[in-house]
Order: structure tokens, then sequence, then C-alpha cells
């Protein structure tokens, strides 16, 4: 054990009582957490580990038990009772684990690149193999969309049993309340104890930290700033962060005429901005009460900036301006919402197309008393609904966060940052992936990386 030296200590204010704050650390079921320990006497010696991983989801627990199988002695601290809840309810309780399809093409980032390193060197395929080793049974969804085929609990499973393998060791729950770094260790050999932990079980000894606390989507399961603010601490940037993959919400009144529509789904062409930062989806859109979710939403909400429209096409595939003028062409009596329901090269959904009449008098008509006018601006107006949004649902819906450590101040090869020893990995990045599985393969490529780099930079003789 290493004896604890004094040191300048620069200290995180502790959590809140919602939760929120440095780390503290839950317990979940598999490896057994160590009980609390005593404070620290002289006689009493301080716990020492290769590398301290705080948070204990995808990215830390991955990261935890590849540097624990490399010879690494690893500890993982977490302020959540249970491991990896985001996991837990991810995919409808499936988990969509990863996508076969994943590369930097579907990240982003104010260094789109950043992420090349580590997706290359750790692709979807080699986590997909760890499933198969593991008895795990899956199925592809949707576009390269991968899912548990029973509960998510088997990729936790997974992580946990990866993590025993590499004997590591497990406190939740376990507030971290501050970091500090022994500025007299630069240089010094693997096993130094480079920075000091203070947490809700005692101080703990290390070489390296790895920050693994992800972002600040879905406080109720834990989500806080700690990694943020622990890497601002240590004079490292942060970009600014906002809700990714989140429902849209519009202004009630303008919303009035839709709020009915809430729970009807239909396939849509979604697209806002232009440029490089233009983002186009063709996905399910869903109505809701405030405003619109699905996955086209949820992937357009990473691109949407305020104040820009949405450009819809509720119809894509469908010439409805060559239906409706051929259908007026042969005589049809049918009420202008009924040809579009009933139609079978239309088919939209008879609740929307009752809606969407009601937005001109000229369009509640048979199709053979409208105009040839009417009928192309009503075709217009489903090809090219415009729309613009108020804001997001924020946090509390929000599957990601936009944003994080800026990638500036990181390794792309190892993840560490230009403070000797700390590292970053997962959602604390500002590397945010498309909806569909892209997030997790970014925690497990991220990890990969950073757990190389550990065992060849901190390893120490194991007792």
């Amino acid at each position: 054990a290493v004896p604890r030296p004094g040191h300048d200590r620069q200290l995180i204010p502790a959590p809140l009582a919602t939760g929120g704050g440095p780390f503290p650390l839950r317990q979940s079921r598999g490896m057994s957490s160590a009980p609390s320990a005593p404070p620290s006497s002289p006689r009493t010696p301080v716990p020492f580990f290769d590398v301290v991983v705080i948070g204990a989801g995808a990215a830390g627990l991955f990261c935890a038990g590849q540097a624990g199988q490399a010879g690494l002695r690893v500890l993982v601290v977490d302020h959540s009772e249970k491991v990896a809840e985001k996991i837990r309810i991810s995919g409808g309780g499936r988990c969509n684990f990863t996508n076969r399809e994943a590369s930097p093409a579907q990240f982003l980032s104010a260094n789109p690149n950043f992420c090349r390193s580590a997706l290359t060197r750790y692709p979807a395929s080699k986590f997909i193999d760890l499933v198969q080793r593991h008895r795990i049974a899956h199925h592809e969804k949707h576009k390269g969309q991968l899912f548990c085929d029973d509960s998510s609990e088997s990729i936790i499973d997974l992580l946990l049993r990866e993590a025993e393998a590499g004997r590591v060791q497990r406190w939740q729950p376990c507030a971290v309340q501050a970091v500090a770094h022994r500025p007299d260790t630069a240089g010094q050999a693997p096993g130094t104890a480079a920075y000091v932990l203070d947490t809700d079980r005692g101080p703990v000894h290390c070489t390296a930290v790895v920050v693994a606390t992800g972002g600040l989507s879905i406080p109720k399961i834990g989500a806080t700033d700690f990694g943020h603010r622990l890497a601002r601490q240590f004079k490292l940037r942060v970009t600014e962060t906002r809700p990714a993959l989140a429902p849209l919400t519009f202004d009630a009144a303008h919303w009035k005429p839709y709020a009915s529509l809430a729970g009807l789904a239909l396939p849509v062409q979604i697209v806002t901005g232009k440029g490089k930062a233009r983002g186009e989806f063709l996905e399910d859109l869903l109505f809701t009460h405030r405003g619109l979710s699905g996955p086209a939403v949820l992937q357009i909400s990473s691109f949407w900036q305020p104040g820009a429209p949405l450009r819809i096409d509720l119809l894509p595939d469908v010439d409805v301006q060559q239906v409706l003028l051929a259908a007026k062409q042969a005589g049809s009596r049918k009420l202008l919402a009924n040809e579009l329901a009933q139609n079978p090269a239309i088919g939209l959904p008879s609740r929307l197309a009752d809606t969407w009449v009601q937005g001109q008098e000229a369009w509640q008509r048979a199709v053979n008393a409208c105009t040839d006018k009417a009928l192309v601006q009503l075709a217009d107006s489903l090809k090219h609904w415009e729309i613009t949004p108020n804001g997001t649902e924020g946090y509390r819906k929000a599957e990601a966060t936009l944003g994080g450590v800026d990638t500036r101040d990181l390794s792309s090869q190892t993840l560490e940052s230009s403070q000797p020893g700390l590292y970053f990995i997962g959602e604390v990045v500002d590397v945010t992936g498309w909806l569909g599985g892209y997030n997790f393969q970014w925690a497990w490529a991220s990890a990969h990386a950073c757990a190389q780099a550990l065992a060849r930079a901190h390893a120490t003789p194991r007792a």
C-alpha cells in the first residue's frame, strides 16, 4: 500500500440531494460491492489501485474489465445503487447494444474525425463477437441495429462477468467528493500514487483516473455534470452542451390543430439545416400532445438549431399531385380526406387526412369538385410541410448529450487528456452518435482504446 502524501486539494462541490454531483455510485447485482471502509488512520493503509474508473455505466464497466484483464488493479466507483441504468432502459428493455454499420459518419462532434481511431480499432464486429461468446441471443431489427432477444440485463451481466474476470473491485454507492493530483509525481514509474480521491468510503490512491460519468440526459437515473466539472477543474475545455435525440416541442397555439393526432405514427423524410450542418433522415415520425417524436424526430433533433424550421415530406416516394389529379380525371366523388386515406397509392392515415384538409376550405369537398390548383396546393403541403419547433423536451427525455469534454484536449488514440493520467471516455466526451446503437458502440470503442493505453502506461505487478 502507498502511504497518503500531503497534497493541495481541489474540491468539487458535494452532490445535491437530488442525486447530482460528485459521482456517488451505487450497487447492482452480479459482482458484489465492497463494504464501506472505515476512515483511514495512521494504522490503516490507504488503498492503492493502478486505475480508478469513475462511473459504472457502459463505458466505465467495459473499460474496467478490459484493463483488469490486462493485469491492472482497477476500482470502479459510482453514485448509483445499480450499475448501467442506461443499458437497462435502452431499446425498450432489450438494449440496442451496437450497430453493424457504425462508422465516423454517424457521429457528431466539433472534430468529426476524433472518433475514427477508436471505432476503427474496436469496430462493432468485435463487440458482437463478445456478445456471441457470452451466448447472448440477439437479432437485427432495423438498419443494422442489434438488440437482445431477451432483456438488457444480458448485456449488464456480460459487463459484470468481464469485470469479474479482471478482478475489478467496485464500490457502490460511493460518492467521489474530491479528486487531487500530486504534481511531484510527474515522470515517475508506474505504481506511483499520482491521484488522491476522497470518497464516501475513504481516500483512494491511484496512478490514473478514468472519467466515464456520462452526459446530462435522463437525470432521474443519475445523470450529472460531474465529468464536465472535473474536466474544468483540471483546466480542460468543455464544449457547449444541449439535449440530443430528444422529442421536439411547439408553441401550444400553433400546435393546437395537431394535438388530437397524439399517438399517430407514419414514415417520413425529415430535413433541417444546410451544408455540413444539414441533417436528413427517412424514419418514423410520432405525433405527441406537445409536438413531435419518434425515430425521425429524435435523429433530426441532434441537428436542429433554435429558430430553424423542419422540412417534412409526409408521403415520401409518393407523387401525391399526380395521384390526386388522376383521381379527379377518373371522376372520384370521394371527399378529399377519404381519397387521401383510402387510395392505395397514397395511404395517408385517416386521422391525419381528416386533420390536414381542415387547413383550407377548398380541400373540404369531393375530389371531382376540387380545382386543379387546390389539389396541387394540397399535394405540395403534404410533401413540403415546414414547421418550426420552439424547443425540445430537454434532458428529461433526451437519450444523449451533444457536446462535452473538448476533443482538442484529448488524445484520439488513448483518450488521455492533456492532464497526465486523466482519461475521459463515453458520452462525457464531445462525441454523440445517431439513434440506433451508435452511442453504445462509442462507449465500447472509447473504453477499449483507453484500457489498452492504460495497460501500456500504468501496469504494475499484482500481489
